[in-house]
């Protein structure tokens, strides 16, 4: 991926869009609405599955809107604010650092997968909602949100490449892909011993 932004707007590019993607929402949601701390329940995390498990579908699907829509305004920040295409890539990358490694938490965040999609629809759209049928699909099927992102995640980098003709996008999302499955290393062991929780299953 060959970049030519000055080196102060690659940075703050990458800043930005890590501040932007460390904003925790689902654990600021859960303990507005006087819940438990999402990370001593069910799979620990602190996305919008885990909030599921609590049994507040509307906090569930806010976190969701909100771990999604930082991914877009950080390439749109990036696009628009700072540096064009290449701005939005590094703002991307730094969005989702900034999910998987918070500061505000001690760097112990979330698994991307919201975040990811929501990259997705700033840098282009086709793609997310061609990532999104697909977790569907495969989480209608399943009843697993994990087996779900990682055939998602595993086929964007392809359909970026080979479908939308966008190699630099591709590039970014292969490594946001290897990130992802990184994340989910303790749930794919679970996937293979066939423990792992299911969507709407309270931990």
């Amino acid at each position: 991926m060959s970049l030519g932004l000055p080196g102060s707007s690659a940075l703050a590019a990458v800043a930005i869009g890590y501040l932007l993607g460390s904003i925790p929402f689902g654990v600021v949601l859960t303990r507005l609405s006087g819940g438990p701390d999402l990370r001593s329940i069910g799979s620990g995390n602190i996305g919008a599955t885990n909030v599921l498990r609590t049994g507040n579908k509307k906090l569930a699907a806010l976190t969701l809107v909100g771990d999604m829509l930082k991914g877009t305004a950080a390439v749109l920040v990036g696009l628009y604010l700072i540096g064009g295409k290449d701005a939005a890539l590094l703002a991307g990358l730094g969005a989702f650092l900034g999910h998987l490694f918070p500061v505000w938490l001690r760097f112990k965040g979330g698994k991307g997968v919201a975040t990811y999609l929501g990259i997705l629809i700033g840098l282009k759209w086709p793609i997310a909602v061609t990532f999104a049928a697909i977790w569907l699909s495969v989480a209608y099927l399943s009843r697993y949100s994990s087996l779900a992102a990682l055939l998602a995640s595993l086929l964007t980098p392809l359909l970026l490449w080979f479908w939308a003709n966008e190699p630099r996008m591709a590039a970014l999302m292969a490594v946001l892909t290897v990130l992802l499955w990184f994340m989910h290393r303790e749930n794919i062991a679970r996937l293979l011993d066939r423990s792992e929780g299911k969507i709407g299953q309270k931990g």
